[in-house]
């Protein structure tokens, strides 16, 4: 059957074309199923101004390291995209897209999929569709006067989207805090409600920090023997910035340059936002996980005799008043919520997911038999679901796969990306 084939890869994004040269190298028979379009999410759910926060060299896809002329530097978000393209067209990636897989069933020893554009048939299913799949907006959002606008981080492209006025951004992880440094760059007025998320520095004693933590095998690092476990996919990302050749982001800073900051959001009443007598310790605690990273490179220079520069520690230069602080809404119009995504795997139709909604497997391989994972947060290493480290669980599945009797045959690529 045409329909049939021995992998259905779901999801064309950086996971599943790693997964797809994996299977091609290994005469697998597959296809790439992806409801929009190939790198979908670079294209369309990051702002105009978004950049890489790990140093290009870490772009490692398999057979396809990172081939710019500034290998240090952070690629823009079209570069990325030209990145992934470029990519799919070096080994002619079986890609069809256009196509939403509305519900993966069992059938026999394998799989059916009922999708847009009919019914397929799969001895194996690999879903590479990431972690994010809805946008999160908190029950307090309905509540809010109509005339503010309300956009979601991922769909937040630049200031020149948001009518005249000042500018609240919900949250201060990764995107949170690029966002309210895009808006507050453009000259608006931003509002920052602030969380708990760490900070890491851009660059220290000589080197971008990423290049340190490599050097000491942190990426190196698996969820089975963090100190965290599991619950390292739970973990919020430090936020940094590659923009202009990279940087910190020191939210002290844009404090003392009039940016607007006040803890965690509350709630709403009469016109005002009620937040949280926090904004120091989440300042603080953001400040404390920088330095203990520091702390740990000063030791592995030390322990490995490197000669390094010194540098002189960081020293806040702006502390808040104490007390919690409303957020008067009259000047405010709109409001970026940087407060994530909800995971929706209610499509699959298989015993493969705990409590909460998340797959249970090893290493991507799931509990169900024929099902795998790929380019989920930590779902072996920090880079799992990163340029940097999604190609090696990849390459496992791909062993996997093989190993388990998957007929192997000549790739031959039924569907290709009209683009290329």
């Amino acid at each position: 059957m045409n329909n049939h084939y021995p992998v259905v890869i779901i999801g064309g994004g950086q996971a599943g074309l790693a997964m797809s040269w994996h299977l091609t190298q290994r005469h697998i028979r597959h296809i790439v199923l992806e409801r929009h379009q190939l790198a979908w999410a670079w294209r369309h759910q990051r702002w105009d101004n978004f950049c890489l926060v790990t140093p290009n060299w870490q772009c490692r896809l398999p057979g396809f390291p990172y081939d710019g002329s500034d290998p240090n530097g952070f690629m823009l978000r079209d570069d990325i995209v030209a990145y992934i393209e470029r990519y799919a067209r070096s080994f002619n990636a079986p890609l069809r897209e256009g196509v939403t897989v509305e519900q993966v069933t069992q059938r026999g020893e394998g799989f059916q999929l009922r999708t847009s554009a009919g019914e397929f048939l799969a001895d194996r299913v690999v879903v590479a569709v990431g972690n994010y799949h809805r946008p999160r907006f908190p029950e307090i959002a309905a509540q809010l006067p109509k005339h503010i606008a309300q956009v979601h981080s991922a769909d937040y492209k630049s200031a020149r989207q948001l009518p005249e006025g000042e500018v609240l951004v919900v949250g201060s992880a990764q995107s949170g805090a690029q966002i309210a440094e895009d808006l507050h760059l453009d000259g608006r007025r931003v509002h920052l409600c602030v969380g708990s998320a760490p900070r890491v520095a851009r660059f220290y004693r000589g080197k971008d920090v990423v290049e340190w933590l490599e050097q000491m095998g942190h990426y190196r690092l698996t969820v089975d023997n963090h100190p965290l476990g599991e619950d390292a996919r739970r973990k919020t990302n430090h936020y940094v910035t590659g923009r202009d050749g990279g940087r910190d982001i020191d939210l002290r800073a844009f404090a003392l340059q009039g940016m607007q900051l006040y803890g965690r959001l509350l709630g709403y009443r009469e016109g005002q936002l009620l937040t949280a007598d926090d904004l120091q310790r989440n300042l603080d605690g953001a400040d404390a996980t920088s330095q203990k990273i520091k702390d740990s490179i000063d030791a592995w220079i030390a322990e490995q005799g490197i000669d390094a520069p010194a540098e002189a520690r960081y020293q806040p230069l702006w502390q808040p008043e104490p007390g919690a602080r409303p957020i008067d809404l009259r000047n405010i119009s709109a409001i970026i919520w940087a407060v994530g995504f909800h995971t929706d795997f209610s499509w699959i139709d298989a015993p493969a997911f705990n409590a909460s909604g998340y797959p249970r497997h090893t290493r991507g391989v799931s509990v169900h038999p024929g099902l795998y994972f790929l380019g989920l947060p930590w779902l072996w290493t920090w880079g799992s679901g990163r340029f940097e480290g999604v190609g090696e669980d990849a390459e496992w599945l791909a062993k996997h796969i093989a190993h388990h009797a998957v007929r192997a045959e000549p790739a031959e690529n039924d569907y290709v990306n009209d683009a290329r």
